[in-house]
């Protein structure tokens, strides 16, 4: 999860450089929603907690 956080965090940096224009806006919208999947699956699978293998 955190290697997803830095890409994004990359993503962000580089589309503020170009201004929020065209592509670079449309780069930063899937990378703000991919962010925000990501946490909630996060968030999903931290509160089901960790099963072992069936037996």
């Amino acid at each position: 999860m955190l290697s997803w956080a830095v890409v994004f965090l990359i993503i962000a940096i580089v589309a503020a450089v170009f201004g929020f224009s065209g592509i670079a806006g449309v780069a930063t919208n899937i990378a703000w929603i991919l962010f925000v999947v990501g946490l909630i699956l996060a968030i999903v699978f931290m509160v089901m907690g960790r099963r072992g293998p069936p037996i």
